[in-house]
Protein backbone atom coordinates (compact mmCIF):
# COMPACT_ATOMS: atom_id res chain seq x y z
CA UNK A 1 0.00 0.00 0.00
CA UNK A 2 1.44 3.67 -0.88
CA UNK A 3 -0.33 5.20 1.58
CA UNK A 4 1.00 8.97 -0.24
CA UNK A 5 -1.34 8.21 -2.83
CA UNK A 6 -3.96 5.86 -1.07
CA UNK A 7 -3.09 3.33 -3.68
CA UNK A 8 -2.98 -0.32 -3.08
CA UNK A 9 -0.14 -1.94 -5.35
CA UNK A 10 -0.47 -5.68 -6.18
CA UNK A 11 3.29 -7.88 -6.91
CA UNK A 12 2.75 -10.28 -9.76
CA UNK A 13 4.44 -13.29 -9.05
CA UNK A 14 3.81 -15.16 -12.38
CA UNK A 15 7.56 -14.00 -13.95
CA UNK A 16 9.27 -15.61 -10.50
CA UNK A 17 9.23 -19.36 -12.50
CA UNK A 18 10.77 -17.82 -15.51
CA UNK A 19 13.69 -16.55 -14.28
CA UNK A 20 16.35 -16.22 -16.19
CA UNK A 21 14.34 -16.86 -19.85
CA UNK A 22 12.12 -13.38 -18.90
CA UNK A 23 13.70 -11.53 -21.78
CA UNK A 24 13.18 -14.78 -24.25
CA UNK A 25 9.77 -14.28 -23.32
CA UNK A 26 10.00 -10.58 -24.15
CA UNK A 27 11.14 -10.83 -27.51
CA UNK A 28 8.59 -13.88 -28.08
CA UNK A 29 5.75 -11.83 -26.97
CA UNK A 30 6.66 -8.68 -28.66
CA UNK A 31 6.93 -10.07 -31.68
CA UNK A 32 3.54 -11.88 -31.33
CA UNK A 33 2.21 -8.40 -30.70
CA UNK A 34 3.40 -6.73 -33.59
CA UNK A 35 2.34 -9.65 -36.12
CA UNK A 36 -0.92 -9.97 -34.01
CA UNK A 37 -1.05 -6.34 -34.85
CA UNK A 38 -0.20 -6.46 -38.72
CA UNK A 39 -2.24 -9.85 -39.62
CA UNK A 40 -5.29 -8.35 -37.97
CA UNK A 41 -5.50 -4.49 -39.28
CA UNK A 42 -4.54 -6.05 -42.68
CA UNK A 43 -8.14 -8.11 -42.67
CA UNK A 44 -9.86 -5.21 -41.37
CA UNK A 45 -8.19 -2.75 -43.89
CA UNK A 46 -8.94 -5.46 -46.34
CA UNK A 47 -13.19 -5.56 -45.36
CA UNK A 48 -13.51 -1.98 -45.01
CA UNK A 49 -11.82 -1.24 -48.82
CA UNK A 50 -14.04 -3.83 -50.49
CA UNK A 51 -17.74 -3.24 -50.90
CA UNK A 52 -18.01 -7.29 -51.54
CA UNK A 53 -16.54 -7.74 -47.94
CA UNK A 54 -19.59 -5.22 -46.14
CA UNK A 55 -22.03 -8.32 -45.70
CA UNK A 56 -23.30 -9.29 -42.52
CA UNK A 57 -20.47 -12.08 -42.15
CA UNK A 58 -17.44 -10.28 -42.99
CA UNK A 59 -18.74 -7.03 -40.50
CA UNK A 60 -19.15 -9.88 -37.66
CA UNK A 61 -15.52 -10.93 -38.19
CA UNK A 62 -13.82 -7.08 -38.26
CA UNK A 63 -15.91 -6.93 -35.23
CA UNK A 64 -14.06 -10.01 -33.80
CA UNK A 65 -10.79 -8.50 -35.08
CA UNK A 66 -11.21 -5.46 -33.34
CA UNK A 67 -11.46 -7.38 -30.45
CA UNK A 68 -8.33 -8.58 -30.36
CA UNK A 69 -6.54 -5.34 -31.55
CA UNK A 70 -8.24 -3.77 -28.27
CA UNK A 71 -7.49 -6.63 -26.29
CA UNK A 72 -4.07 -6.91 -27.28
CA UNK A 73 -3.53 -3.30 -26.96
CA UNK A 74 -4.98 -3.12 -23.47
CA UNK A 75 -2.92 -6.09 -22.15
CA UNK A 76 0.25 -6.12 -24.15
CA UNK A 77 1.82 -2.89 -22.66
CA UNK A 78 2.11 -3.47 -19.45
CA UNK A 79 2.87 -7.42 -19.81
CA UNK A 80 5.75 -6.82 -22.18
CA UNK A 81 6.99 -4.00 -19.30
CA UNK A 82 6.81 -6.42 -16.70
CA UNK A 83 8.85 -9.02 -18.25
CA UNK A 84 11.66 -6.64 -18.32
CA UNK A 85 10.93 -5.39 -14.37
CA UNK A 86 12.75 -6.44 -11.72
CA UNK A 87 9.46 -6.93 -9.07
CA UNK A 88 6.41 -6.76 -11.64
CA UNK A 89 3.55 -4.97 -9.68
CA UNK A 90 0.38 -3.36 -11.07
CA UNK A 91 -1.79 -0.98 -8.97
CA UNK A 92 -5.46 -2.77 -7.85
CA UNK A 93 -7.23 -0.18 -9.74
CA UNK A 94 -5.64 -1.37 -12.96
CA UNK A 95 -5.56 -4.57 -12.18
CA UNK A 96 -9.35 -4.50 -12.39
CA UNK A 97 -9.32 -2.69 -15.17
CA UNK A 98 -6.90 -5.48 -17.11
CA UNK A 99 -9.75 -7.82 -14.98
CA UNK A 100 -12.84 -6.04 -17.14
CA UNK A 101 -10.96 -6.00 -20.55
CA UNK A 102 -10.25 -9.56 -19.99
CA UNK A 103 -13.69 -11.10 -19.44
CA UNK A 104 -15.62 -8.12 -21.38
CA UNK A 105 -13.78 -8.71 -24.86
CA UNK A 106 -13.65 -12.77 -24.31
CA UNK A 107 -17.81 -12.83 -23.81
CA UNK A 108 -17.87 -10.63 -26.58
CA UNK A 109 -16.61 -12.99 -28.96
CA UNK A 110 -18.84 -15.72 -27.79
CA UNK A 111 -21.38 -12.97 -28.56
CA UNK A 112 -19.50 -12.44 -32.16
CA UNK A 113 -19.21 -16.26 -32.86
CA UNK A 114 -22.51 -16.77 -31.97
CA UNK A 115 -24.21 -13.90 -34.47
CA UNK A 116 -21.81 -15.00 -36.92
CA UNK A 117 -23.29 -19.13 -37.03
CA UNK A 118 -27.02 -17.20 -36.78
CA UNK A 119 -25.80 -15.70 -39.91
CA UNK A 120 -24.76 -18.70 -41.73
CA UNK A 121 -27.93 -20.38 -40.35
CA UNK A 122 -30.01 -17.82 -42.50
CA UNK A 123 -27.30 -18.06 -45.31
CA UNK A 124 -28.16 -21.50 -45.72
CA UNK A 125 -31.10 -22.29 -44.53
CA UNK A 126 -33.69 -19.49 -45.42
CA UNK A 127 -31.17 -18.12 -48.31
CA UNK A 128 -34.49 -16.44 -49.76
CA UNK A 129 -34.89 -14.50 -46.47
CA UNK A 130 -31.71 -13.79 -46.29
CA UNK A 131 -31.67 -9.78 -47.39
CA UNK A 132 -34.77 -9.38 -45.00
CA UNK A 133 -33.52 -10.52 -42.05
CA UNK A 134 -29.89 -9.78 -42.34
CA UNK A 135 -30.37 -5.97 -42.57
CA UNK A 136 -28.02 -3.53 -41.50
CA UNK A 137 -30.17 -2.53 -38.70
CA UNK A 138 -29.95 -5.73 -37.40
CA UNK A 139 -26.45 -6.33 -37.86
CA UNK A 140 -25.56 -2.81 -35.70
CA UNK A 141 -28.10 -3.92 -33.34
CA UNK A 142 -25.90 -6.99 -32.76
CA UNK A 143 -23.06 -5.54 -32.56
CA UNK A 144 -24.63 -2.89 -29.97
CA UNK A 145 -25.86 -6.07 -27.69
CA UNK A 146 -22.42 -8.15 -28.41
CA UNK A 147 -19.94 -4.96 -26.63
CA UNK A 148 -22.80 -3.63 -24.10
CA UNK A 149 -24.35 -6.38 -22.54
CA UNK A 150 -20.77 -8.02 -21.20
CA UNK A 151 -19.41 -4.54 -20.40
CA UNK A 152 -22.31 -4.23 -18.06
CA UNK A 153 -22.64 -7.38 -16.28
CA UNK A 154 -18.23 -7.25 -16.48
CA UNK A 155 -19.06 -3.73 -14.70
CA UNK A 156 -21.57 -5.43 -11.89
CA UNK A 157 -18.91 -8.00 -11.12
CA UNK A 158 -15.97 -5.15 -10.96
CA UNK A 159 -18.45 -3.61 -8.64
CA UNK A 160 -18.52 -7.19 -6.44
CA UNK A 161 -15.07 -7.67 -6.67
CA UNK A 162 -13.77 -3.50 -5.01
CA UNK A 163 -16.72 -4.86 -2.21
CA UNK A 164 -14.22 -7.73 -1.31
CA UNK A 165 -11.63 -7.32 1.12
CA UNK A 166 -7.92 -7.73 0.38
CA UNK A 167 -5.44 -9.89 2.48
CA UNK A 168 -3.29 -11.00 -0.11
CA UNK A 169 -0.73 -8.45 -2.32
CA UNK A 170 0.55 -11.36 -4.00
CA UNK A 171 -0.97 -12.33 -7.29
CA UNK A 172 0.00 -15.86 -8.57
CA UNK A 173 -0.33 -14.74 -12.22
CA UNK A 174 1.26 -12.72 -15.13
CA UNK A 175 -1.75 -10.53 -15.18
CA UNK A 176 -5.11 -9.89 -14.01
CA UNK A 177 -8.18 -12.74 -14.39
CA UNK A 178 -10.23 -14.88 -11.79
CA UNK A 179 -7.13 -15.33 -10.19
CA UNK A 180 -7.80 -11.90 -8.46
CA UNK A 181 -10.03 -13.96 -6.17
CA UNK A 182 -7.19 -15.51 -4.29
CA UNK A 183 -6.21 -11.80 -2.85
CA UNK A 184 -9.71 -11.70 -0.86
CA UNK A 185 -9.85 -12.47 2.73
CA UNK A 186 -12.41 -14.93 1.97
CA UNK A 187 -14.73 -15.96 -1.01
CA UNK A 188 -17.63 -13.76 -1.91
CA UNK A 189 -21.13 -15.91 -2.44
CA UNK A 190 -22.55 -12.90 -4.00
CA UNK A 191 -19.88 -12.98 -6.46
CA UNK A 192 -19.86 -16.51 -6.71
CA UNK A 193 -23.28 -16.58 -7.57
CA UNK A 194 -23.34 -13.41 -10.02
CA UNK A 195 -20.06 -15.15 -11.84
CA UNK A 196 -22.13 -18.58 -12.75
CA UNK A 197 -25.24 -16.66 -13.82
CA UNK A 198 -22.83 -14.39 -16.00
CA UNK A 199 -20.90 -17.53 -16.93
CA UNK A 200 -24.30 -19.02 -18.44
CA UNK A 201 -25.62 -15.66 -20.42
CA UNK A 202 -22.07 -14.65 -21.59
CA UNK A 203 -20.72 -17.99 -22.70
CA UNK A 204 -23.23 -21.20 -22.14
CA UNK A 205 -25.74 -19.84 -23.58
CA UNK A 206 -24.20 -18.32 -26.71
CA UNK A 207 -22.30 -22.06 -27.09
CA UNK A 208 -25.57 -23.86 -26.76
CA UNK A 209 -27.15 -21.73 -29.49
CA UNK A 210 -24.30 -21.64 -31.76
CA UNK A 211 -24.42 -25.53 -31.32
CA UNK A 212 -27.99 -25.99 -32.18
CA UNK A 213 -27.47 -23.56 -35.35
CA UNK A 214 -24.62 -25.31 -36.75
CA UNK A 215 -26.52 -28.59 -36.09
CA UNK A 216 -29.25 -27.05 -37.79
CA UNK A 217 -26.50 -26.13 -40.68
CA UNK A 218 -25.72 -29.90 -40.72
CA UNK A 219 -29.07 -31.53 -41.15
CA UNK A 220 -29.96 -29.06 -43.71
CA UNK A 221 -26.70 -29.49 -46.13
CA UNK A 222 -27.17 -33.08 -45.31
CA UNK A 223 -30.43 -33.34 -47.18
CA UNK A 224 -29.54 -30.90 -49.91
CA UNK A 225 -27.10 -30.86 -52.90
CA UNK A 226 -23.84 -31.62 -52.85
CA UNK A 227 -23.31 -27.46 -54.40
CA UNK A 228 -24.91 -26.22 -50.85
CA UNK A 229 -22.39 -28.87 -48.56
CA UNK A 230 -19.70 -27.50 -50.22
CA UNK A 231 -20.45 -23.68 -49.31
CA UNK A 232 -21.82 -25.04 -45.73
CA UNK A 233 -18.34 -26.28 -45.04
CA UNK A 234 -16.40 -23.32 -46.79
CA UNK A 235 -18.19 -20.43 -45.02
CA UNK A 236 -18.52 -22.53 -41.14
CA UNK A 237 -15.22 -24.31 -41.03
CA UNK A 238 -13.36 -20.97 -40.18
CA UNK A 239 -15.89 -20.26 -37.79
CA UNK A 240 -15.61 -23.76 -36.06
CA UNK A 241 -12.11 -23.79 -35.70
CA UNK A 242 -12.33 -20.29 -34.02
CA UNK A 243 -15.03 -21.76 -31.62
CA UNK A 244 -13.14 -24.57 -30.70
CA UNK A 245 -10.30 -22.63 -30.15
CA UNK A 246 -11.67 -20.18 -28.32
CA UNK A 247 -14.04 -22.44 -26.03
CA UNK A 248 -11.34 -24.37 -24.82
CA UNK A 249 -9.03 -21.78 -23.58
CA UNK A 250 -12.27 -20.32 -21.57
CA UNK A 251 -12.60 -23.60 -20.21
CA UNK A 252 -9.05 -23.98 -19.23
CA UNK A 253 -9.05 -20.45 -17.79
CA UNK A 254 -12.30 -21.56 -15.23
CA UNK A 255 -10.73 -24.90 -14.36
CA UNK A 256 -7.17 -24.30 -14.25
CA UNK A 257 -7.19 -21.57 -11.08
CA UNK A 258 -8.05 -24.24 -8.84
CA UNK A 259 -5.03 -26.12 -10.16
CA UNK A 260 -1.08 -25.56 -9.41
CA UNK A 261 0.08 -22.11 -9.75
CA UNK A 262 3.33 -22.88 -12.09
CA UNK A 263 1.22 -24.24 -14.85
CA UNK A 264 -1.22 -21.45 -14.58
CA UNK A 265 0.91 -18.77 -14.86
CA UNK A 266 2.92 -20.03 -17.99
CA UNK A 267 -0.12 -21.94 -19.71
CA UNK A 268 -2.03 -18.85 -19.68
CA UNK A 269 0.26 -16.22 -21.44
CA UNK A 270 0.86 -18.92 -23.77
CA UNK A 271 -2.80 -19.26 -24.48
CA UNK A 272 -4.64 -16.19 -24.90
CA UNK A 273 -1.66 -13.94 -25.99
CA UNK A 274 -1.07 -16.02 -28.74
CA UNK A 275 -4.74 -16.82 -29.79
CA UNK A 276 -5.79 -13.50 -31.31
CA UNK A 277 -2.75 -14.16 -33.72
CA UNK A 278 -4.88 -17.20 -35.05
CA UNK A 279 -7.90 -15.52 -36.06
CA UNK A 280 -6.83 -13.60 -38.58
CA UNK A 281 -4.74 -16.50 -40.03
CA UNK A 282 -7.62 -18.65 -40.36
CA UNK A 283 -10.06 -15.53 -41.47
CA UNK A 284 -7.22 -14.95 -44.24
CA UNK A 285 -6.67 -18.10 -45.10
CA UNK A 286 -9.90 -20.29 -45.04
CA UNK A 287 -12.40 -17.60 -45.71
CA UNK A 288 -12.75 -17.69 -49.72
CA UNK A 289 -12.91 -14.09 -50.58
CA UNK A 290 -11.10 -12.52 -47.79
CA UNK A 291 -8.12 -14.81 -48.92
CA UNK A 292 -8.76 -13.71 -52.50
CA UNK A 293 -8.57 -9.88 -51.34
CA UNK A 294 -5.10 -11.13 -49.76
CA UNK A 295 -3.31 -12.93 -52.16
CA UNK A 296 -4.47 -9.58 -54.43
CA UNK A 297 -2.75 -7.31 -51.82
CA UNK A 298 0.36 -9.56 -51.18
CA UNK A 299 1.13 -9.93 -55.01
CA UNK A 300 0.81 -5.98 -55.77
CA UNK A 301 3.33 -5.23 -53.09
CA UNK A 302 5.72 -7.76 -54.67
CA UNK A 303 4.72 -5.96 -58.27
CA UNK A 304 5.92 -2.45 -56.53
Amino acid sequence: MDDAFNVTFITLGGYAEMGKYRFLYFVIMFTVYILTICFNCTILYLISIHKNLHEPMYIFIAALLLNSIVYNSAMYPKLLSDFLSDRPMISYSTCLFQYFVFYTLSASDFFLLAAMSYDRYVAICKPLRYPTIMRKSTVRFILVLAWLVPACEMAISVTLVTMSKLCHLTLRAAFCNNSVYKLFCESSAALAVFDVLALLNMALFPLLFILFTYTRILIVSYRSGRNVRTKAAQTCLPHLLVLFCFSSLCAYDIIVIQLGYNVHAMMTLQAFFYFPLLNPVIYGLKVKEISKHLKKLFFQAKVK
